[in-house]
C-alpha cells in the first residue's frame, strides 16, 4: 500500500524535475543569446572606432609619399590578364603611368610585368600612352621588367619601353594572336536538336558553334587575326629596332626563357626590378605608383566579410548552405 501511494508521488516529483530542467535550460542558452548578441554589437562598435581612427589619422602608403619628395625610381604595375576589368586595365596601368612622369624627383620608372596577355586593344592603349609619353618627358626613362611571364599582350606594353629586363627563367615573348571555339553540329544531330538561329544580316550569324562552318567564315577570321598579328609584329620591331635577331620564329607566337629572349633581341639584359633601381637608375628607393584601392575601400571590403561571418554565428547559420 506504501509502494502504491509513493509512485503518483515519485512521477509527480519526477514531472516537477524535469521542468524545472527545462526551464534551466531555457534560461542558460537565452543568457548564451544575449551574450553573443552582446559580443557581436561590442566588436561592431570597435570596428566602427577602429575605422574612423584610420580613416582621419592614417594615410596609405604613407612611407611611399613621404619618398615622392626625394630622388627615387617610380614602379606601375602590370600584374594578370591585360583586360578592362582588370587590374592590369588600361586605366589602371596609364593613370600610375602619368603620375609617375609628372613627379619631377622620379629618376626613371619601372613598368613590372607579370601577365600572359589578354585584350590587344588595351596593350595597344598602353604602349601608345608610354611612346607619347616618352615624347613629352624625354628624360624620364622607362624600363619594363618581366617577372614569371610577359608574354603577347604583356610584350606588347613592354616593347613601347626604353629598355626590357627579365629573370633568366622568365617566359617571353608569344608575339601571335589567338581565337578559338567550338563546334557542336554532329553532337546536336545526334540528341535530335533543332537548331534555329534568326538573324539580320546575311554574316550576323558566322562562327556559330552550333551551324556548320563555311569556308569563308574561317577565312575572313585568318584574315582578320593575321592584320592584328601584322599590328603586333609593326609594334614590336618599332619598339626594339635593330636589337631584334633575325630569325623568322620570333613572331611564330613561341615563347622563350629570358635567357633566350637575351639572344635574340626580345630583352636587353637579366636583372629584378631591384637591380634596374639600383645599378640602371641609380635610384634604390621605389615608390608604387601603381592606383590601387584606397584603405577606406579595402577595409569596407574586409569588414563586410567579418560582418556576414559574425552574423552567420550569432543566428547559428555557420556550416550549412542554402541551395
Amino acid at each position: 500500500m506504501n509502494d502504491e501511494q509513493k509512485s503518483p508521488d515519485a512521477s509527480k516529483q519526477q514531472w516537477q524535475q524535469d521542468v524545472i530542467n527545462r526551464l534551466a535550460f531555457a534560461a542558460l542558452n537565452e543568457q548564451k543569446k544575449s551574450r553573443r548578441w552582446k559580443i557581436f554589437f561590442v566588436f561592431l562598435f570597435i570596428s566602427y572606432l577602429f575605422l574612423v581612427y584610420f580613416t582621419a589619422f592614417v594615410k596609405p602608403d604613407s612611407a611611399g609619399a613621404a619618398l615622392t619628395g626625394k630622388n627615387h625610381t617610380a614602379l606601375v604595375e602590370v600584374n594578370g590578364v591585360i583586360a578592362d576589368d582588370q587590374s592590369a586595365s588600361a586605366d589602371n596601368i596609364v593613370t600610375g603611368l602619368r603620375k609617375a612622369f609628372k613627379n619631377e624627383k622620379v629618376q626613371g620608372v619601372i613598368l613590372r610585368i607579370n601577365s600572359p596577355g589578354g585584350s590587344p586593344v588595351q596593350a595597344g592603349y598602353v604602349n601608345d600612352e608610354i611612346v607619347r609619353l616618352r615624347e613629352q618627358y624625354p628624360n624620364t626613362k622607362v624600363y619594363a621588367v618581366i617577372t614569371d611571364i610577359g608574354a603577347s599582350g604583356g610584350y606588347y606594353i613592354a616593347a613601347a619601353a626604353d629598355e626590357i629586363y627579365a629573370d633568366k627563367a622568365s617566359l617571353v615573348g608569344s608575339i601571335g594572336v589567338i581565337m578559338n571555339s567550338f563546334g557542336f553540329t554532329e553532337a546536336i544531330d545526334k540528341l535530335g536538336v533543332d537548331r534555329r538561329l534568326y538573324t539580320a544580316g546575311e554574316n550576323k550569324g558566322f562562327l556559330d558553334p552550333f551551324s556548320p562552318e563555311k569556308q569563308e567564315d574561317v577565312q575572313h577570321v585568318k584574315n582578320m587575326l593575321t592584320n592584328i598579328h601584322q599590328q603586333f609584329i609593326d609594334t614590336v620591331k618599332k619598339g626594339r629596332g635593330d636589337r631584334l635577331a633575325d630569325d623568322p620564329k620570333l613572331f611564330s607566337g613561341l615563347i622563350w626563357t629570358g635567357e633566350e629572349s637575351l639572344e635574340l633581341g626580345l630583352i636587353d639584359g637579366l636583372g629584378s626590378s631591384s637591380y634596374v633601381a639600383r645599378e640602371v637608375i641609380q635610384a634604390e628607393n621605389i615608390v608604387d605608383y601603381t592606383p590601387r584601392p584606397d584603405f577606406f575601400e579595402r577595409f569596407t571590403r574586409q569588414f563586410g566579410a567579418a560582418m556576414g561571418q559574425a552574423i552567420s554565428k550569432t543566428m547559428g547559420l555557420e556550416g550549412g548552405s542554402i541551395r
